[in-house]
């Protein structure tokens, strides 16, 4: 597929200094929505959160680079010791514990979405669903990995690992992902109507 210009690249300046600048604030922007949607948490050790939502939609709408940059910016925000992880938490303690898979699967996911999102797949329902299953499944696969490792070293039974990680979020994420396919492609809809797409056509 040909490369298209994500929501964000449409109003990116051409030039270079002041593009430089738009683009680490929308670095740091969608860090702080992902610390804002983070404290929207009901759970523990693995809370359900806004968290997963607003990683999957930073990719989508700044693309592979600047979404994985977000989460990463995020990150660091955490380890500084900044309360922007569930519950409020932050410190070194976090990365290492029951959610830390979660949190590094968040920088590929947000890359995957990117990607997608760069060749189109959020401007159509079906595959902004398909975009976000992905998105979910790396987040997941890698929060599953490593909330598997922390079992074992426990000796307690790998099956608790689907039971607390995964099965009570499901609901959830598809309401998530629904929000999502609604948002996304109306947003594009929105785009062309207004003629703002224009640009991806010079």
């Amino acid at each position: 597929m040909i490369a298209q210009l994500t929501v964000a690249d449409l109003i990116r300046p051409w030039e270079k200094k002041i593009a430089w600048l738009y683009d680490v604030a929308l670095v740091l922007g969608g860090s702080l929505l992902i610390a804002l949607c983070t404290q929207i948490a009901v759970g523990f050790p693995v809370p359900w959160t806004g968290q997963t939502f607003a990683v999957l939609m930073v990719g989508a709408l700044l693309g592979s680079r600047r979404g994985a940059a977000s989460v990463l910016v995020y990150l660091l925000q955490g380890l500084a010791g900044l309360p922007v992880f569930s519950h409020g938490r932050a410190g070194l303690a976090v990365l290492f514990g029951p959610t830390g898979g979660y949190l590094i699967g968040f920088v590929l996911a947000a890359y995957v979405v990117g990607c997608l999102a760069e060749r189109g797949w959020d401007r159509r329902p079906a595959t902004t669903v398909l975009a976000m299953v992905l998105g979910n499944a790396v987040l997941y696969g890698c929060g599953l990995l490593w909330l598997a490792c922390l079992v074992h070293l426990l000796g307690r039974p790998l099956g608790n690992v689907l039971a607390v990680g995964l099965y009570p979020f499901l609901p959830g994420e598809v309401v998530k992902i629904a929000l999502a396919t609604t948002l996304l492609p109306v947003g594009w809809k929105l785009i062309r109507h207004f003629g703002f797409d224009k640009r991806s056509q010079m």
